[in-house]
């Protein structure tokens, strides 16, 4: 899942890649994609892993075991989600552009706590339904968004986002071993917020519980005291001003989150019109 386009890039280092579907022997991704054996690779692929690493690590095993080429993981957020982790730069990308939009099946489905589907972006409904969001997807060479949502009952605190290259309707098999990763990524994300307030150990990669979520956190203020300023110099309200920061950034063709940073660092001021 390659950008086509230098719209909303970063220099961020590209993790590694896995092997995506379509790799090795036909036999060999049909007793993947079996849902009992697909319960068993997701609970190796976590086997020993410090719950801060276990979000990233299932959006990889993900991959491995669905036909997409990426996905990614976000948290519920007043007013913006806050992207957690990503297989890779490209899915992470997509995520932020679903943020920066304020629109996309992400939003939908943790809005409504219901799977949202779209599994044709570029053309029909899916295509109609987010238009934006369809073209720029389309720009960044996905063209099939599944979104789960996470969290139990009537209660979503996020959303885990599957990124396909081709549209593509899952399977009944296939949509149940997506569920099953968001099963895991939920149990996960509970494990993580008890833990909030303990000394994090060393996960993968050297970064512990605690400093990770306070990454999280730092970013969801930053976009909050962006909006409180942006409040300040224009006299509007909150909704306003969100609209305003997102406008801004899908001008430029960047993020939120990035013009947020330069607002909150006074590189950017909004005059009133």
């Amino acid at each position: 899942m390659q950008p086509r386009d230098d719209r909303f890039q970063d220099d961020r280092p590209q993790d590694d890649r896995p092997q995506g579907y379509g790799t090795g022997s036909a036999p060999e991704r049909d007793r993947v994609r079996d849902p009992v054996n697909a319960a068993d690779a997701i609970a190796e692929g976590v086997r020993g892993m410090a719950p801060a690493g276990i979000p990233h690590r299932l959006c990889v095993v993900a991959v491995e075991l669905l036909p997409v080429t990426g996905a990614s993981v976000s948290l519920r957020g007043n007013g913006m989600p806050v992207r957690m982790s990503a297989s890779d730069d490209a899915a992470a990308r997509v995520a932020e552009i679903q943020a920066t939009l304020g629109d996309g099946p992400s939003l939908h489905a943790a809005e409504t706590g219901a799977p949202v589907l779209a599994s044709d972006l570029t053309t029909g409904r899916d295509a109609r339904r987010w238009p934006v969001f369809a073209q720029q997807a389309a720009e960044s060479g996905v063209q099939a968004v599944y979104s789960l949502p996470l969290g139990s009952g009537a209660v979503c605190v996020g959303t885990f986002d599957l990124y396909g290259d081709i549209p593509h309707e899952l399977t009944e098999p296939e949509l149940h071993t997506a569920r099953l990763v968001a099963g895991v990524m939920t149990l996960a994300l509970m494990s993580l917020s008890h833990e909030e307030g303990e000394e994090g150990e060393e996960g993968e990669g050297g970064v512990g519980e605690e400093s990770w979520l306070s990454g999280l956190a730092t970013a969801q203020d930053e976009t909050y005291q962006a909006i409180g300023m942006i409040m300040a110099q224009l006299g509007i309200g909150a909704e306003e001003a969100l609209a305003r920061l997102r406008a801004s950034a899908f001008a430029q063709g960047r993020t939120a989150l990035d013009v947020a940073h330069e607002v909150i660092t006074y590189r950017k001021r909004f005059d009133r019109d």
